[in-house]
């Protein structure tokens, strides 16, 4: 399926993996990009010199280039110049489209991006300079810019916007796939259905929570808000009532890049493989496509299932509107 994103970022497949920390380790991050589509790592937190040597280190993995994800609220600035000569893709989320970060990306040979969750957002990020959106609708796990349904902001963006649009938020099949493609997207935003692939590195109860879990199992909230306030997020609602009924000030403690620290309850972080403590009250991200989530499977499978399946879908509905006519 070549899209204006494919043509764009210079990828086979019209999908991108969300940047979700703990979870989008180097391993998943290159399975992605090998199986043909835009993996994108996430940056923040991390020194811009281990940022700069994970990235190199997946694109070695997968044999081309991956993207890097910076939270505004937490982004730092020499570490977008460290990741982004490494970068295909600098994505931003959760703050208003800036133009000096955009020049920073182009500057070292990347594509810039912004995710966003309104047309006007949207607007200021194209007028920023950005080569590609990524419109979030309310269906999305992890934190949430986005106040309405998908297809309606995909479609508003879409007339206002003249750069490659990217659908994103509760997108779990290939028929949610499809949908956002034939609204007029020219990919797909998909992270959790890659929480139980097989090279994620989220915790095992994590994961066993997820496959669990079916539709209506997650909630928007501003539950896990210690290190991030104010900020809206979808979590697995079994998470929220296990964090309040902790008498503890602690949930356990978690590692990153053999760093080990403490998870304050209803903090931000959800919990990686090392993870220990009470597993299922950590911030549990999940989007509404959660209930497509039935099994562990190699990231590649789940990249080819949701792309050839959304393009026998096309297909078939191309052959159905032609006969019709």
């Amino acid at each position: 399926m070549e899209t204006a994103f494919t043509r764009l970022v210079g990828c086979r497949r019209p999908l991108q993996l969300a940047s979700m920390p703990a979870v989008a380790t180097v391993e998943l991050v290159a399975a992605v990009a090998r199986a043909g589509a835009l993996a994108m790592m996430p940056g923040v937190g991390i020194p811009g010199s281990l940022l700069a040597r994970l990235l190199d280190e997946a694109a070695d993995a997968a044999g081309t280039r991956v993207g890097v994800n910076f939270l505004m609220p937490f982004v730092d600035r020499d570490a977008v110049r460290a990741a982004a000569p490494k970068a295909r893709v600098v994505e931003f989320f959760y703050g208003d489209p800036d133009a000096d970060l955009v020049a920073i990306a182009h500057d070292a040979g990347a594509l810039a991006s912004w995710q966003v969750g309104s047309v006007e957002e949207a607007t200021a990020a194209a007028a920023a300079g950005c080569d590609m959106v990524v419109a979030q609708g309310t269906g999305a796990g992890g934190h949430v810019r986005g106040r309405g349904e998908l297809l309606p902001l995909v479609a508003a963006v879409l007339d206002a916007v003249d750069v490659p649009v990217v659908g994103a938020g509760g997108i779990g099949t290939a028929r949610d796939m499809a949908d956002v493609l034939s609204a007029g997207a020219s990919a797909v935003r998909v992270g959790t259905r890659f929480i139980a692939s097989r090279e994620a590195g989220a915790h095992p109860d994590y994961v066993r929570a997820v496959v669990a879990a079916g539709a209506g199992d997650t909630e928007l909230t501003e539950a896990f808000s210690v290190g991030w306030p104010d900020a809206l997020h979808r979590v697995l609602s079994s998470c929220v009532r296990a964090a309040a009924s902790l008498d503890e000030e602690l949930t356990g403690e978690d590692v990153r890049y053999g760093v080990k620290f403490p998870i304050p309850r209803f903090s931000t972080f959800p919990p990686s493989r090392d993870a220990t403590g009470r597993i299922d009250a950590f911030a549990l991200y999940a989007g509404v496509s959660v209930a497509a989530v039935r099994d562990v499977q190699p990231a590649a499978d789940i990249v080819a299932e949701l792309c050839d399946g959304a393009e026998k879908l096309l297909g078939s509905r191309t052959r159905t509107t032609r006969e019709e006519s």
